[in-house]
């Protein structure tokens, strides 16, 4: 990004890591219409989540607000070409499940419809016993021995920051991506703050929580209805707050507003 101004372009060399760069903010989601729209598409048949409403406003919000879409590899901002989403699940809720990652392209133009059933066969595929062809590669890493598996980690680190990665080895790469999300809420847990991961290239991570009572003022007195917390960690070298704060209001409009869930962006 030879065009943004100085100042941004220096903040990665003042600032070396993402942890050391990470802001921390809690956003409170109104759940009402988002329940209802999930309602009525299970009753329709439909295996509709609250993970899937949110990771189609990502990409709602990333397509509106693309300068949140940079990231700092080698001390230098870089702007992404397409939206990418890494997303970790249990293959079971059991203790001792093991974790899939899941990472795929969020077209703002897909349908909310189309992108859930495709989702459906990327999570069936992951949930599975075939490998992955992440799985393959770390399997077959670690095959080395402890200080060649440290060299090559090294060596691919290296590269990265200096721009020569091979392609092959980004594609399915989980860490390289626009935003992580994890869905604490499906464990019946709240929202965390996640460290942001210094390998790789991700500048956003969200933790969803469970969804909680919460007592709203209405015309006729309190109500209770229903929220959601996210918990964002977010890399300030890419973007400044204001640019941030107007993202996240993009995110909430399409989890908050009846008229706009599952809608997709328009061009102009």
């Amino acid at each position: 990004m030879r065009d943004a101004p100085p100042y941004r372009r220096m903040m990665p060399l003042l600032m070396r890591t993402r942890n050391e760069s990470a802001v921390y903010f809690e956003q409170r989601i109104d759940a009402t219409a988002a329940l209802a729209r999930l309602e009525a598409e299970r009753a329709r048949g439909k295996k509709l989540t609250f993970l899937h409403l949110v990771l189609h406003a990502l990409g709602q919000m990333l397509a509106e607000r693309p300068r949140l879409n940079r990231f700092v590899s080698g001390g230098r901002l870089w702007q992404r070409r397409g939206i990418w989403v890494s997303f970790s699940a249990k293959k079971a809720f059991r203790d001792d499940a093991p974790i899939v990652v899941v990472k795929r392209r969020l077209d703002p133009a897909q349908a909310l419809d189309q992108m859930v059933a495709e989702l459906s066969g990327e999570l069936d595929e992951a949930r599975s016993d075939r490998q992955s062809p992440t799985d393959k590669e770390v399997s077959l890493l670690l095959r080395l021995p402890h200080f060649l598996l440290s060299l090559a980690i090294g060596l691919a680190r290296w590269l990265d920051s200096h721009g020569l990665m091979p392609l092959a080895m980004l594609r399915h790469d989980p860490f390289y991506a626009s935003v992580f999300v994890a869905n604490l809420g499906s464990l019946k847990i709240d929202a965390a703050y996640h460290h942001l991961y210094e390998y790789g290239t991700i500048p956003l991570f969200v933790t969803i929580g469970r969804f909680e009572d919460a007592v709203v003022a209405g015309p006729d007195g309190p109500v209770v209805t229903k929220r959601v917390v996210l918990k964002w960690s977010f890399d300030e070298r890419t973007e400044d707050g204001l640019y941030c704060a107007a993202a996240l209001e993009i995110l909430r409009r399409h989890l908050e507003d009846p008229a706009v869930i599952g809608t997709v962006r328009t061009a102009g």
